[in-house]
């Protein structure tokens, strides 16, 4: 059967050592002796001794304490799946859904916590049209971002129209340390023109004029036309911005780009297809200002993009920390009470309610 040390065992194998050992013990070797020609830990036979003696079965049990004193309440769960099948929620993933409820006061429990809830409850099924990623792509090496500001990245991407070949186009600069989208147009054509425009726009909003040459922004992009235009080199040449390019046929060197366009076109409004530019500027006015604001942004602990620009995205974590903390010690309080068999006035047992931890 091979080794017995740290083998999970059956109840009758356990049977069979202990008389094995009591025999030996009979003839004068000692229990320490013969655990160590079985290869087994002589505690555990020591321990199987005991419940022999104490009357206790064999049988193999369950790890862990049976009443886990973090365990979740009743009222945890309920808020969990009021929140989960309401309309406003019903899109977001178990993560998203959970920091959520973490910044308006809801509920206070870890992401892994969430989703078994979920999966217990038919809830936790994807609805991501997508293929995940096979794991296996390596990120190009980049110098450490410590503020926004100090790289950015851009491209274009195609939206399709109601008229089949023709394609409506989305210019899209973001900076790499918050996410947030810096400027944004979109165009009937890919040119320099556009690509300045949005260049020059990103720069007007975020004051880089203002700011010492040594500390201006590198800007990532990849290799196509509109980046490798003249007008568009000059202009980080002039400004004395770094231009560095991706690789060629390789988006993982510029994936911070390349991911937003895919939560772009995930977003559970999106149309799919535009009428006109009019219909695409309208949209993305409103999107861009839900991603910037609203949106929990997984790459930065689940913060949004403005608040991680503004610099407050580790305040943000410590505080959610502090109120996860908080809430396991209420927890094991009431299971304390519940365990005390405390009763309220409908001899019911008395749990902690939303208000509690308000």
């Amino acid at each position: 059967m091979g080794p017995i040390k740290g083998t999970w065992l059956e109840t009758r194998i356990k049977q069979e050592i202990l008389v094995v050992v009591g025999r030996a013990k009979g003839q004068g070797c000692s229990v320490r002796k013969s655990c160590q020609m079985l290869t087994i830990n002589r505690r555990r036979v020591v321990r199987w001794q005991g419940r022999v003696r104490n009357g206790i079965q064999l049988n193999n049990l369950k790890p862990g304490a049976k009443t886990p004193w973090n365990r979740l309440l009743p009222v945890e769960e309920d808020q969990v799946l009021e929140m989960a099948r309401q309309e406003a929620y019903v899109d977001m993933s178990h993560r998203i859904l959970t920091v959520t409820a973490w910044d308006h006061g809801r509920f206070f429990l870890s992401f892994s916590s969430t989703y078994r809830i979920l999966r217990a409850a038919g809830l936790a099924a994807s609805r991501r049209g997508y293929h995940p990623h096979n794991g296996k792509s390596i990120a190009p090496v980049r110098k450490e971002l410590t503020g926004p500001n100090q790289r950015w990245c851009w491209d274009i991407s195609y939206l399709l129209t109601e008229e089949k070949g023709l394609f409506l186009y989305l210019y899209l600069l973001l900076d790499e340390y918050s996410r947030k989208a810096l400027n944004w147009l979109i165009s009937w054509e890919q040119s320099a023109r556009e690509a300045k425009m949005l260049l020059d726009g990103g720069m007007l909003n975020e004051n880089v004029l203002d700011l010492p040459e040594d500390d201006r922004p590198e800007v990532v992009n990849d290799r196509g036309r509109q980046m490798k235009a003249k007008p568009v080199k000059r202009l980080f040449e002039d400004h004395h911005m770094p231009q560095l390019f991706a690789r060629p046929r390789t988006p993982n060197d510029n994936p911070f780009i390349e991911s937003s366009f895919s939560t772009v076109k995930r977003h559970p409004e999106y149309p799919g297809r535009f009428l006109d530019r009019e219909m695409a500027v309208q949209y993305f006015t409103g999107y861009f200002d839900w991603y910037n604001n609203d949106h929990y942004h997984s790459g930065i602990n689940y913060v949004t993009p403005d608040q991680a620009h503004r610099g407050l995205m580790d305040e943000i974590v410590r505080e959610r920390a502090e109120k996860l903390k908080q809430q396991r010690l209420l927890r094991k309080e009431a299971n304390q009470i519940n365990k005390m068999c405390l009763t309220g006035p409908h001899n019911q047992p008395i749990l902690l309610t939303r208000s509690a931890y308000l």
